[in-house]
């Protein structure tokens, strides 16, 4: 795919007027060469008119459409509850007859444009990751291409995700500058003790000096938001995740049972087996959950550096006919899984949200989960037993949740979830963000220099000379 050579414009798009149309050299070096590519993507949550709230001959309704552009270093082919999170809001707003567009960096042979569902528009940029699929640090290197992109797709929001994404800080910066809108989304809880906290803390607390608007995933990660970056509350709104019922049905006849009268029971475990998910307290509860309870089952799926850990107990205590390691499962194959159990455990540390309790309610299991962070708030107390983070509350948490968990009605849970939860309804919610944003006024460039020195003076300064 050739693009079409536009004349260059000189200066930066004004705010609150359409950018003219500009050509990069850069840009089209890079992308001029990588044919743009239409796919359809595989394991994608499929957008219905179920999940969209409209029926299959209604159109969505008139009024000022938006051009976004997401940013975030986590997205296809990565998965993980931030790039569902982008993906399925992203649908869902072309839905409604805005402009999407994502940047995000190369994965692999994954370069250039691609095309996905429902025309989806994604830069797959030339950067390098180092750990954990975020990119060096470019400085001012990546504001050429990402300036080009902007004015090329005719954006008037930039809408970044996550605080831990090296790409959403920079473009965050580069898009004030250049007068844009700025929305961000944030996605995880911080502490205030820790080296790493202390220091992302203090980013976010400049970068979010000057910025329009604010969504979190919780009201817990509203006020943890709040808190690290200073912000007045006024400035965040509370957006949940959502869940594709379509996609997470129910199927009770793929639960195996036993031979005698009383059947098997299945605790499904599908997560990142790393530290964070609280795999450590899983290592400890499997071993005394199996002794006391023999109908009791379980059925592990994902991977991480956590993962022999498991498997040593499950050695150590000869309990391979009790313990099912998958290994990692495709977010396609989750929901097949998920459908074999009775009962999901999640062991998180800590959680601004857990899309994934949120999947499991939705194929009618009964949630046993760790009540920290924004757990709580996902799903009513009738479908979930909490308990606090350590292997003998978990225990006796399970203990209580296995009569329960019997007299689970699936197909209810999955009515329940689906009357609760809804991307579209995310989505409308989001547009309404953009709507305030578009309206408020632009400040002044000493003022953004009013703000920047408000937030620690000497590392303001050091801070600005690095992004």
């Amino acid at each position: 795919m050739k693009f079409r050579r536009r004349r260059s414009s000189k200066g930066v798009p004004s705010a609150g007027a359409p950018p003219p149309t500009f050509s990069h050299s850069l840009l089209s070096s890079w992308f001029a060469g990588k044919p743009a590519v239409a796919e359809k993507r595989r394991g994608a949550p499929a957008i219905d008119a179920a999940m969209s709230g409209m029926g299959a001959g209604q159109k969505p309704r008139l009024r000022e459409q938006h051009a976004i552009c997401m940013v975030c270093d986590f997205f296809y082919p990565r998965m993980g509850g931030v790039e569902m999170h982008i993906w399925s809001l992203a649908q869902c707003l072309l839905k409604l007859g805005h402009k999407v567009v994502i940047i995000t960096h190369a994965y692999d042979d994954r370069k250039g444009i691609r095309y996905m569902n429902n025309g989806l528009k994604v830069y797959y940029c030339p950067l390098l990751t180092f750990f954990d699929q975020d990119v060096w640090p470019t400085l001012f290197a990546f504001f050429p291409l990402f300036r080009s992109i902007l004015i090329r797709e005719q954006i008037n929001v930039v809408h970044t995700h996550q605080a831990t994404s090296v790409m959403s800080i920079e473009c965050a910066l580069y898009a004030r500058t250049m007068g844009y809108k700025l929305v961000y989304t944030d996605h995880s809880l911080f502490g205030f003790a820790d080296a790493a906290s202390i220091h992302i803390n203090q980013v976010m607390r400049f970068i979010l000096s000057d910025f329009d608007h604010g969504i979190c995933v919780s009201n817990t990660c509203r006020e943890n938001l709040a808190l690290r970056a200073r912000l007045h509350p006024i400035m965040l709104s509370t957006i949940p995740n959502a869940v594709d019922p379509d996609k997470f049905t129910p199927d009770p006849s793929q639960r195996r049972r036993g031979d005698g009268e009383d059947g098997r029971i299945n605790v499904v475990i599908v997560s990142r087996l790393v530290y964070r998910k609280g795999i450590d307290l899983v290592a400890k509860v499997i071993p005394v959950i199996c002794a006391r309870y023999p109908r009791v089952h379980f059925i592990v799926g994902g991977d991480g550096n956590k993962k022999l850990l498991l498997e040593e107990m499950r050695e150590k205590h000869q309990l391979q006919d009790r313990v099912e390691m998958l290994g990692r499962v495709p977010h396609v194959h989750v929901r097949n899984v998920l459908v074999r159990g009775h009962i999901f455990l999640n062991c998180s540390l800590t959680e601004s949200f857990c899309i994934a309790i949120l999947e499991a309610a939705s194929c009618g299991l009964f949630v046993v989960s760790t009540c920290v962070g924004g757990v709580p708030e996902v799903l009513p107390p009738s479908m979930t037993k909490f308990a606090e983070p350590t292997a003998e509350s978990i225990i006796a948490a399970i203990g209580a949740a296995l009569p329960l968990a019997e007299k689970v009605v699936p197909a209810e849970f999955h009515q329940r979830v689906r009357h609760m939860y809804s991307w579209m309804d995310v989505a409308r919610r989001t547009e309404t963000v953009y709507d305030r944003v578009r309206e408020s006024t632009m400040p002044t460039f000493a003022e953004r220099l009013w703000r920047y020195s408000t937030v620690g003076g000497t590392v303001a300064e050091a801070a600005l000379f690095l992004l």
